[in-house]
């Protein structure tokens, strides 16, 4: 049975796999009875994963507990990527904590969970206590940290781990870990060093290598190089190198730093034009901000109106903050409108009109929005420091806040 699951996961064929499996558990303990073992057990966990089915991963657990599969390494390693890739950390990292052996697959298994969902913080912490367990980290390891490193602008941090590479004997930085070096200084501020990293790299550059230096670029604000880079990787000079969706994202974020709407427009269209890619929300929402910043607002919110997709809140809130700033109240009016509708109790986005209304002097229609403000929900701010290659996150009336002051002072 293992190898017609495993061929049934190979094809991405998840349904079958978990039928097949359903169907043999129950035949348990006939004379027919397939023997289930800790591989079928890994392969099952495998079209979960695929599936990121929630229920399914733990109906799995459970009989991984009854069949005394828990303190078998792969199983629990897998276990560990299963609830990662349904987005549930916590069932991840408690997995993780029963586990009776460590190796670094299981550890990169759940520093790559915590970057994958959004809290790189908490990625790069174990990565330390990962190194305080003497677990050697191989280079998949080293890019998911630097990955997190980049999410958090945390310069000292990556700074220090492509020197750890760098200087251990018999660690192979293959393209992929070198990609991660290019966005983590890219996104950390030092893009004059992601630079060279990139021209030492020459004609063995993929395409990551160059989505990372274009990105980097647009987000400095050095809109012209990232849109030459552009047209460069194109090229014949570079063979055949097709641009993904993140190569048009930082293309367009180019055109939004310059201001050039015809191009953004013309690039925007060129994704599925020449590269059969469907643009996604972050490309409508780049040629938003770039018809904002240009002032023209009646054309972005004509944009979002045309879009083949419905506008999220991150795209009308960036169209709403710029009739704010540009004093359009009547069309700010309206986008906070469609904004009740999408996200009914998100507090910013009556600060922002409220904000508007006061610059406006409409003192009445202020009041009128602080009022409705009193049952939204109200986020708090975060903000994050590094100090000393730690990153320390923080919100609005942290008490931890006088610590961190002594600590940079000392």
């Amino acid at each position: 049975m293992n190898e017609i699951l495993k061929g049934h996961v190979k094809s991405k064929s998840t349904n079958k796999a978990l039928l097949l499996f359903r169907n043999t558990w129950r035949r348990r303990g006939r004379r027919d009875d397939c023997s289930i073992d800790s591989y079928t057990v890994l392969f099952v966990l495998k079209a979960c994963m695929i599936r990121s089915c929630e229920e399914e991963i733990k109906h799995v657990h459970a009989l991984v507990l009854k069949l005394g599969f828990h303190c078998i390494v792969f199983v629990q390693t897998m276990l560990v990527n299963s609830y990662s890739g349904a987005r549930l950390v916590k069932d991840a990292h408690k997995v993780f904590d029963e586990m009776p052996e460590r190796n670094v697959v299981c550890w990169t298994g759940l520093i790559s969970a915590y970057v994958d969902n959004g809290r790189p913080d908490r990625a790069l912490k174990l990565f330390r206590e990962m190194q305080m367990e003497n677990v050697e980290a191989d280079s998949v390891t080293v890019t998911v940290a630097l990955c997190a490193c980049a999410d958090l602008g945390a310069l000292e941090m990556g700074e220090w781990i492509h020197s750890y590479v760098r200087c251990k004997r018999g660690f192979k930085m293959d393209l992929q870990l070198k990609n991660a070096v290019i966005n983590m200084y890219a996104k950390c501020g030092d893009i004059g060093a992601a630079r060279r990293m990139f021209d030492e790299l020459g004609r063995s550059r993929n395409v990551t290598t160059w989505t990372s230096m274009i990105v980097g670029h647009a987000l400095h604000g050095q809109a012209e190089e990232a849109l030459r880079l552009f047209e460069e990787m194109r090229s014949r000079k570079h063979g055949v190198m097709v641009p993904n969706d993140v190569t048009y994202i930082g293309v367009l974020m180019a055109c939004s730093h310059a201001g050039l709407v015809e191009e953004g427009r013309r690039y925007l269209e060129s994704m599925s034009k020449e590269c059969g890619l469907s643009p996604r929300m972050a490309h409508y929402g780049c040629m938003v901000d770039l018809l904002c910043r240009r002032g023209q607002l009646n054309d972005a919110y004509q944009f979002v109106v045309d879009m083949p997709i419905r506008a999220n809140a991150v795209v009308l809130r960036t169209l709403l903050s710029a009739c704010s700033l540009q004093g359009n109240i009547a069309l700010g009016a309206k986008v906070r409108r469609q904004l009740l509708e999408t996200e009914p109790d998100h507090a910013s986005d009556n600060v922002i009109m409220s904000n508007a209304y006061a610059a406006a002097g409409m003192w009445d229609a202020k009041e009128m929005v602080r009022a409705q403000m009193k049952h939204a929900r109200k986020v708090p701010g975060c903000s994050s420091i590094e100090l000393k290659s730690s990153v320390h996150k923080f919100i609005s009336g942290d008490s931890r806040r006088q610590a961190l002051r002594n600590s940079a002072r000392s």
